[in-house]
């Protein structure tokens, strides 16, 4: 049986370790790292999302304010909102839920935050700065996956690391900090790969993030490897009292049985991303006050 990374551990030391940088900046008089979270539209799981980053707010000390509007909010309006937060001397840094209703152009409310406070680290900025000499806030999941290949000391310089998605959320930025800081060999497959397997079973590093629950199987996957699952889905389950469990993109039971290291779902990046999320926001207020 294989370790298992336990991102929920590791996000818990890491509210801790903020927790205690929190305290030194308000023992000195100065207020706590104040966080801002717009949601647009009654998308439960978005809310759900929200709710958990609110909690991790309140456990490391920081403020927060949660901003609620109504799916029929124009995109004008809210780019005018997102200018008043950039504007606001209050707030070291803040995110816009997504997904967003269809009218309402993701890329150009991305673009329309400011880049030192985008703690989801999502604006051409600061993902442009993952190739440069001076990284700004990185992309939130990527930056917690990397953390828990440094915290579980998985050796990464000249291994082969294959990542299965190219999204700009997770997989194309995930890919450029391997390259670049993790010094691997860097593979990435996507929707219009063929023979998938072909790549996955090279791989001495594999990262899944596609959403498709159960896409990796053992047979996929070269004995002793390391395997990050960001997938993230949600299956009908009768004996649950939700009424459905939470799946990954690998078949963790049977890959497991091979892997040297792997993420279990629930438990594994999830929790790494809210932990991305607050490292940002401490980041960018202690920028502001340097």
């Amino acid at each position: 049986m294989s370790k298992i990374i336990d991102g929920k551990k590791v996000a818990s030391d890491i509210k801790k370790e903020i927790s205690e940088r929190v305290k030194t900046h308000t023992e000195k008089g100065q207020r706590p790292p104040h966080l801002a979270i717009i949601i647009v539209g009654d998308d439960g799981a978005s809310h759900t999302y929200v709710k958990g980053k609110i909690n991790a707010c309140k456990a490391v000390g920081f403020d927060y304010t949660l901003m609620q509007f109504a799916r029929s909010m124009t995109e004008k309006k809210l780019v005018s909102h997102i200018e008043g937060l950039n504007d606001d001397e209050d707030i070291d840094g803040f995110i816009v839920q997504l997904p967003l209703p269809d009218h309402i152009s993701v890329q150009k409310v991305i673009e329309s935050v400011a880049p030192a406070k985008d703690v989801d680290g999502f604006t051409n900025q600061n993902f442009g700065s993952i190739v440069s000499d001076h990284e700004l806030l990185l992309p939130a999941t990527p930056f917690g996956i990397m953390e828990l290949i440094r915290r579980y000391d998985i050796e990464t310089e000249g291994k082969h690391c294959v990542v299965v998605g190219a999204s700009r959320l997770v997989g194309a930025p995930l890919s450029l900090m391997m390259l670049e800081d993790a010094r691997a060999t860097v593979t990435v497959c996507h929707k219009y790969t063929t023979d998938l397997g072909k790549h996955t079973k090279d791989a001495d590093i594999l990262v899944v993030a596609v959403g498709k629950p159960g896409l990796i199987t053992k047979e996929m996957v070269k004995e002793g490897a390391v395997v990050i699952d960001v997938g993230t889905s949600r299956i009908v389950d009768e004996s649950k009292k939700s009424g459905f469990r939470l799946a990954g993109d690998v078949d963790f039971e049977e890959v497991s049985k091979i892997t040297s290291a792997i993420t279990p779902v629930p438990g594994g990046v999830g929790p790494m991303t809210i932990a991305s999320l607050l490292l940002n926001t401490m980041s960018a207020y202690e920028s502001a006050h340097e």
